[in-house]
C-alpha cells in the first residue's frame, strides 16, 4: 500500500475522474478512515495547479456544516517523478451517491424534496463563505445514514471570480451549468441554484428538463429553448414546483437564494435543516407566493436551527 507523507495509507480506489482519483485511506496519526483525493498531473511541470488546489482546499476547509463533507488536510506527494502531486484529505462519507439511487428511476417526491433541502442548506453554508460550488450534480451528493453530504468542492471558486479555465473549455457537468456559465460569466451563487433546479427536476422525474441525447445537442438546446415545465406529480406541493421553475430561470436575479430554497423545501416535507447566520442578498426578490415569503421571513432570524441535536454535532 502507498502511504502519503508517512501518514495517509491508501487502501482502495473508490472514484476516478478526468482530473483526479479518490481513495479510501487510513489516517495513521489519528487512527481514522478518511477519503484522499489525488489530483492527477497535467501535461506540464508548472506548480500553478498546486497553488490553485491549495487555495481551493483552504476555502472548502472553512465550511463547517452537517451536509458538507469536511476537508481535513492538504499536501503534496512525489508520486510521479519530479512533479508534486497535490492531494486533499476529506471526511469519508459512507453511503451511496444520489446518482446510484436515481438509476432505478425517480425518487418519491418527499424523499427528493428532503434531499434537495439538505443540498440547498449545504450550498447556503458555502455561499455565506463566498464560495460557489460549480459542480452540483447527483454524483456529488452522498446519501448517508446521517443525511446528505455534498462532496467535491474541487472546482469551487470565490464568488465573482472570472472563469479561470482556457477559452473554449467548459468546466463542470454541462447538463447542470447555468446559462451564464456557458457564456463564461463570473461565478455567482445563482449558478449553483440553477444546478439545484436541475437536480430537483431530475430527482422528481429521473430525466433532465431538456430533450437531448449528446452533449452537443444538449448545449444547442440549452441555448435555444427554455427548460421543459415540471410535469404534474401527484401530491407535490405547488410551491415546490414553483421553486424548481424559479431555479431554472435564465435570469440569475430571478433565482432564489440557497437559504430561501433550503427553508422552503424543508418546510414542504416538515424536515429540519441548518442555514447560516448570513447570506448575500439577491439583487431583487424572486416572484413568489405568500408561502415563500413566509419562509424568507423566517430566515431573517439570527440563526435557524431546524434539526435534531445529534445532527448538529455531525454524528
Amino acid at each position: 500500500m502507498r502511504t502519503l507523507d508517512g501518514r495517509y495509507q491508501l487502501e482502495q480506489r473508490i472514484g476516478v475522474g478526468g482530473m483526479s482519483e479518490v481513495w479510501r485511506a487510513h489516517d495513521q496519526v489519528l487512527d481514522r478512515p478518511v477519503a484522499v483525493k489525488l489530483i492527477l498531473p497535467g501535461s506540464d511541470d508548472e506548480d500553478g495547479p498546486v497553488d490553485r488546489i491549495r487555495t481551493e482546499a483552504r476555502s472548502a476547509a472553512r465550511l463547517v456544516h452537517p451536509n458538507v463533507a469536511s476537508v481535513h488536510d492538504f499536501g503534496t506527494a512525489s508520486t510521479w517523478p519530479g512533479r508534486p502531486v497535490p492531494y486533499i484529505v476529506m471526511e469519508l462519507a459512507e453511503g451511496e451517491t444520489l446518482a446510484a439511487h436515481l438509476r432505478t428511476g425517480p425518487l418519491d417526491w418527499r424523499i427528493a424534496v428532503r434531499v434537495c433541502a439538505e443540498v440547498a442548506a449545504a450550498l447556503a453554508a458555502a455561499h455565506a463563505e463566498g464560495i460557489v460550488h460549480r459542480d452540483v450534480k447527483p454524483a456529488n451528493v452522498m446519501l448517508t445514514p446521517s443525511g446528505v453530504k455534498v462532496l467535491d468542492f474541487g472546482i469551487a471558486i470565490p464568488t465573482g471570480t472570472p472563469d479561470p479555465t482556457p477559452t473554449g473549455m467548459v468546466l463542470g457537468t454541462p447538463a447542470y451549468l447555468a446559462p451564464e456559465q456557458l457564456e463564461r460569466a463570473p461565478a455567482t451563487p445563482a449558478a449553483d441554484m440553477y444546478a439545484l433546479g436541475v437536480l430537483l427536476y431530475y430527482c422528481l422525474t429521473a430525466r433532465l428538463p431538456y430533450q437531448a441525447v449528446t452533449i452537443n445537442e444538449l448545449l444547442g438546446v440549452r441555448r435555444r429553448q427554455p427548460p421543459e415545465p415540471l410535469p404534474e406529480i401527484d401530491g407535490l406541493p405547488p410551491e415546490v414546483a414553483e421553486l424548481c421553475d424559479s431555479c431554472l430561470a435564465d435570469d440569475p436575479a430571478r433565482r432564489p437564494s440557497s437559504m430561501v430554497a433550503a427553508l422552503l423545501l424543508a418546510e414542504a416535507v416538515d424536515a429540519r435543516v441548518y442555514v447560516p447566520m448570513t447570506i448575500p442578498t439577491p439583487r431583487r426578490p424572486m416572484p413568489t407566493s405568500a408561502w415563500t415569503e413566509r419562509a424568507a421571513a423566517e430566515a431573517t432570524e439570527a440563526m435557524v436551527l431546524r434539526d435534531e441535536p445529534e445532527r448538529a454535532s455531525g454524528r
